[in-house]
Order: C-alpha cells, then structure tokens, then sequence
C-alpha cells in the first residue's frame, strides 16, 4: 500500500452521525470479486438520484446536486471530516476500500467503529480521532472558508491548520510505523521471507515426501 507520511488536502465534511458502512458503500457493490473499482460508488445512494448498481457507468446517472461530493468547491478533497461514530454497521472492507479509491488518505472523527478503524489502517488510511468541540469547530471553518484545507503530518502526529495552529493526535505506534513504511499485512509477512524461505528448506529436508506432487 503508499506510504503515509505529510499529506495535505483539500477537507470535505460528511456532516451526519452514525454514517454506517452501507452508507459509505451499498451491500449491491460487495458482488463484486475485485478490489478496485469502488470509488465511484463510495456513498452511492446520497451521491446519485438513481439506484446503482454493479458495473453502471457514473457518467450516465443522475448525480444528487446537493450532497457534498457533487459540490464543486470540494472536488479532489482528499481528507474527510466526519461526526462521531464514522463507519458503523458490517465489517466490510469494501467500505475503506471505496474511500481510497475516491482519493480519502485521512479522516478526522470524534469516534470510528472499531473494524472499519482498524480496517483503515490495513489499507493507507489514517483515521484520526479528535475531541468532538475540536471536530465541530473544524466544520464551521469548513463551511466559513471555501478552499479549506489541512496538513496531516504523521511523522509528528499533528494537524496542521490554515493559520499554522496545530492539533496533536494519537496512533498507535506499530499502526504508524506500518504507514510510514506503507507495510500490509501482506508487506508486513514479506519482512520475513529469508525466515520463511529457511523454514520451507529445512521443512523438505527433514519431510522431504512433500515436494512431491500427484
């Protein structure tokens, strides 16, 4: 997965409680066998006026002018600003998967379900908790200033705002050191491959009736 290090993006606000993961992606998408491809329909029945469906093109649907993505000031936004509970519902990973594919690298919430937090972090994501005044007044500059963007430095675990202010944040530390270094778990089992490849070695010396194939 990329590497999180500095991000700085453009914030869009998802202003709603308990924005559950059928929310941020229908359970129509999870068809799906492939893990790209989910970005277009990330918050599929706010963002359209139509019902999706799997392997529909975007272009020919009738996009929801007053929901925050279809809005011109936030196109390319690329942190998402959201109220407490962020994520809530099924487990699905489809849910960070369509945020990444939109362009989210970071969001910033009072409290994340507990998977889809946890999923974030396997997948690039950098789901970053803050006190709930600290997220409201993040709002109302949102909306006060068009353009609005913030600083996401991981390496120092701030914040950084148009004025230069700064708001510390928490990760913990083997969730930052995979970030920084864009380790899966996938990424994470290959920093073993010279361990793993001297386990089969000696594994076929001593079994050696398991090389054989039928």
């Amino acid at each position: 997965m990329d590497k999180f290090t500095i991000h700085q993006g453009l914030v869009v606000p998802i202003d709603r409680e308990n924005v559950d993961t059928d929310a941020i992606i229908p359970k129509q998408f999870l068809k799906s066998i492939k893990k790209t491809g989910f970005g277009p329909n990330l918050f599929d029945e706010w963002r359209y006026l139509d019902k999706g469906e799997p392997g529909m093109d975007p272009a020919s649907r009738q996009p929801n002018p007053d929901f925050v993505l279809n809005q011109p000031r936030y196109a390319g936004a690329s942190v998402l600003l959201a109220r407490k509970n962020f994520g809530c519902g099924s487990s699905r990973e489809h849910a960070p998967w369509a945020l990444q594919q939109y362009g989210i690298r970071a969001l910033i919430a009072p409290s994340f379900a507990d998977i889809f937090f946890n999923n974030c972090f396997k997948n690039g994501l950098l789901p970053i908790v803050l006190p709930e005044s600290t997220v409201a007044k993040l709002f109302d500059e949102v909306a006060a200033f068009p353009g609005y963007q913030l600083t996401v430095d991981l390496p120092r675990q701030v914040i950084v705002k148009p004025d230069g202010s700064e708001l510390p944040f928490d990760v913990q530390p083997f969730r930052k050191e995979c970030l920084l270094n864009g380790w899966d778990d996938i990424g994470l089992t290959l920093r073993q491959s010279d361990k793993i490849k001297t386990f089969e070695a000696e594994r076929l010396a001593s079994k050696p009736w398991l090389a054989h194939t039928a």
